[in-house]
């Protein structure tokens, strides 16, 4: 066997050029969708859930007397409440009733900022 020969047979023996190392690329794939996965729930999907429950309980603390801003950005003074709107207090002899959701910010009253 010369040495032409033996190249011959070592190239032909190795992976073909442009050829995957098969379940090793597989797993490379896995691992890489699996970090997208984690970035974009630690970005968007985990602080948007915080964000909401943060929310439902502030519109959950809601209590008469509270001062608040509507999302439009109203202010008012709670004096009613039911199961989804609030009565608000916006003028002297002017209520006007809003869903819940409509509340954007419930405002520090005097005793609160003085804390």
């Amino acid at each position: 066997m010369n040495f032409a020969h033996a190249a011959d047979l070592a190239y032909a023996a190795s992976s073909p050029p442009g050829g995957s190392g098969g379940s090793n690329a597989l797993l490379t794939q896995i691992v890489f969708f699996a970090a997208i996965f984690a970035i974009f729930y630690f970005l968007l999907i985990r602080p948007q859930q915080k964000q909401k429950r943060e929310r439902e309980r502030m519109l959950g603390a809601i209590k008469k007397g509270d001062r608040v801003v509507t999302t439009g950005g109203l202010h008012g003074t709670v004096t009613g409440l039911g199961e989804r709107t609030v009565l608000l207090r916006v003028a002297d002899q002017v209520k006007l009733e809003f869903d819940r959701t409509a509340i954007g910010r419930i405002l520090e009253t005097q005793g609160d900022r003085d804390a």
